[in-house]
């Protein structure tokens, strides 16, 4: 079964600012009333897993931390997949990148309009696990949430 819009957003709770898109997801799901047909899911960090909730949609926002965009942290940013196929340093937070699950998909014959919505990290490789935030990245929170909320209403 097909789904008009997917938020999908990706992310490791224990390594601070990585966790930002479950924080997206919780405030999304628990907080926010959403259209027929829009999914917004948690699926932890980055993989080939990903293809099966992939297939699924016709429009996907990929919600994520991203590093080394030069902005301060905090900073959100918005990006199609193929603006950082090129960098390997400019990328989701994972060990395989957006392009190469995207790629995969493509061969399976499915294509959605895939857009990516990131935040500038202050610290995503924290001395010990712990759970939470830095202060920019949390401050930025409300501002990835209304951007999510701008998506569903331009795509809707």
């Amino acid at each position: 079964m097909t789904q008009e819009i997917l938020i999908l957003c990706i992310g490791n709770v224990l390594m601070l600012d990585e966790g930002v898109g479950p924080r997206i997801a919780r405030e999304l799901n628990e907080n926010h009333e959403l259209p027929a047909g829009v999914s917004v899911i948690d699926r932890g960090c980055m993989g080939m897993a990903l293809l099966s909730d992939l297939k699924t949609a016709s429009k996907v926002l990929v919600v994520d931390a991203v590093d080394k965009t030069g902005y301060a942290p905090g900073t959100v940013v918005t990006f199609k997949p193929a603006d950082i196929a090129a960098y390997q340093a400019f990328h989701g937070a994972h060990d395989t990148r957006l392009v190469d699950v995207l790629q995969a998909l493509e061969l399976l014959g499915y294509t959605p309009e895939v857009d990516c919505l990131g935040v500038q990290v202050e610290n995503m490789h924290p001395e010990n696990y712990c759970i939470g935030l830095t202060p920019p990245v949390e401050a930025a929170v409300p501002i990835m949430v209304q951007s999510c909320r701008n998506y569903l209403a331009a795509k809707a």
